[in-house]
């Protein structure tokens, strides 16, 4: 094809966005995947129990509704098909298995050149376009921290994207690393299953129901962050209790600012605490070292497991093919520029999804970049 107006770097939930949008305006454009299919976390990566963790009409995509049929709280399979009506809607076809190696905006040309390796093939393919868009996501590549003897530990270990379901553990001794929504969670898959289910929580955390966080947003509309943080620190210990007994201490800063200023999720808690506090799952400090079976704790003590599942979370690779931005991204692949102006860059460089807004975020994204260009074309 002849030169496309612009490039979209992922085909996940965000690149699916911004190509919608594009086609939406009839701007003619590519996404390049890495992957051999579009949303290839949701589809390959993800846990069997996992559902979105807001209700539905904060996670839509850009011009397409989910269907009334589907629940409040979508669960991956019907999410997963409702990705393959929005793909087959607006026609998307990215091009898979092309990973990008090289971008670099030429001022002569005043065009973005992208070099992308073709997996199948081994070879180099070139494209340029006037805009450039990363859409490769705040969960790229799967992070396992480097610890003190993991190449020791005799039983099995794997990072959460691995992770599909209890139902191999059951009577085994699991530790689940990492106390996000998927660390939570796990724990519950597991000890559902029957494993002896341990967790390892290092940070202060906030516990809230689905329905306290739906509350939240609601209230985000016309009260300060500082009134609706008050409001869910109140609810969460009125339902929850003091929960430092159980091992999990309650941040200082309250849930909605953490998320504003740090990215930093609040658990939606669907059922963990309640093991948690019946001892069907133990909380553990942070991991110091291990010695074969024996995982040892910063608090001196240590344990035998037979499984690690690190929910450890992800690192962003933008830094090591995106060539001479300066202004948008920082080293981790997050933007620079504070919301709501995180989206754009300079010549022609534009984000979408790396606002740790979910698929909200990416949503609005998608719709002010596609606007943005459309206004410069």
């Amino acid at each position: 094809m002849e030169d496309p107006v612009a490039i979209i770097v992922g085909a996940g939930p965000s690149g699916l966005a911004t190509s919608a949008c594009l086609s939406h305006h009839s701007i003619p454009h590519i996404v390049l995947e890495r992957e051999d299919c579009y949303a290839s976390l949701w589809r390959k990566y993800t846990y069997d129990r996992l559902h979105l963790h807001l209700r539905k009409q904060f996670c839509e995509l850009p011009h397409v509704s989910f269907p009334d049929s589907y629940p409040a709280y979508v669960p991956k399979n019907q999410f997963l098909q409702y990705l393959e009506d929005y793909v087959s809607h607006f026609k998307i076809s990215p091009m898979y298995q092309r990973s990008v190696e090289f971008a670099s905006f030429d001022e002569e040309a005043k065009k973005w050149n992208v070099k992308a390796k073709n997996v199948s093939s081994g070879e180099v393919e070139e494209y340029s376009a006037r805009f450039l868009v990363v859409a490769s996501g705040e969960t790229s590549n799967p992070f396992i921290p480097e610890l003190e003897g993991l190449n020791t530990f005799s039983g099995e270990f794997l990072h959460s994207t691995k992770f599909k379901n209890g139902k191999t553990y059951r009577d085994k001794n699991v530790l689940v690393v990492g106390c996000g929504n998927s660390g939570m969670e796990i724990a519950l898959d597991l000890a559902n299953h029957g494993a002896r289910t341990s967790i390892a929580i290092r940070s202060p955390t906030h516990i809230l129901s689905r329905e306290m966080v739906y509350l939240g947003l609601t209230l985000m509309k016309y009260f300060s962050t500082g009134i609706v943080d008050k409001v869910m620190v109140m609810l969460s210990k009125l339902v929850y209790g003091d929960l430092s007994k159980h091992g999990i201490i309650r941040p200082a800063e309250g849930p909605f600012f953490m998320k504003v200023a740090y990215g930093k999720y609040p658990v939606f808690d669907v059922g963990t605490v309640k093991k948690i506090k019946s001892g069907e799952i133990q909380v553990l400090p942070a991991l110091e070292s291990i010695r074969g079976e024996e995982v040892v704790f910063e608090n001196g003590k240590s344990h035998p497991f037979d499984a690690i599942v690190f929910c450890t979370g992800f690192e962003r690779s933008t830094n090591r093919w995106l060539k001479g931005d300066d202004y948008l991204l920082n080293e981790d692949g997050i933007p620079k520029p504070s919301y709501p102006n995180h989206w754009k860059g300079k010549d022609g460089l534009y984000c979408v999804g790396l606002s740790r807004r979910g698929l909200y975020g990416a949503g609005a994204d998608a719709q002010n970049v596609v606007n943005d260009i459309k206004s410069l074309l």
